[in-house]
């Protein structure tokens, strides 16, 4: 019995492996630098939808078909005051311009948001 008991304090008494060493800093700059990506993509996404649209209407798609119909309901929602900022006679030339200025919108403020994240994700972790 005396011999199990000094096994299982021998088994205790050896040094556990070190486990390395979390780096919170790099965890916290590959964070936000995710966040900003995923904004970044989000802009992309919404300057697609747009420019999906301006193109459906130029090409006189079908409006019945489900795929142009959930693109403009998208891209009605996704202009926000830039709908009706220019009312030119010409109904395509109206869609062209209005949606056209939505859509370089979200780029610009995407790629703006998404420089500032990484920026305070550096600032952050310093």
């Amino acid at each position: 019995m005396a011999e199990h008991a000094e096994a299982e304090h021998e088994e205790e008494a050896e040094p556990r492996p070190k486990r390395a060493p979390i780096d919170w800093r790099r965890g916290r700059e590959q964070a936000f630098s995710i966040l900003a990506s995923i904004v970044r993509w989000v802009g992309l996404i919404f300057a697609a939808l747009l420019v999906l649209h301006v193109i459906f209407v130029i090409g006189s798609a079908n409006s019945a078909n489900g795929i142009v119909s959930f693109v403009r309901g998208w891209a009605d929602g996704l202009s926000l005051g830039f709908k009706d900022l220019f009312t030119p006679s010409d109904a395509k030339l109206r869609v062209l311009v209005n949606y056209g200025i939505a859509a370089i919108f979200w780029l610009i403020v995407s790629g703006i948001l998404a420089r500032i994240i990484r920026r305070i994700g550096g600032v952050v972790s310093s």
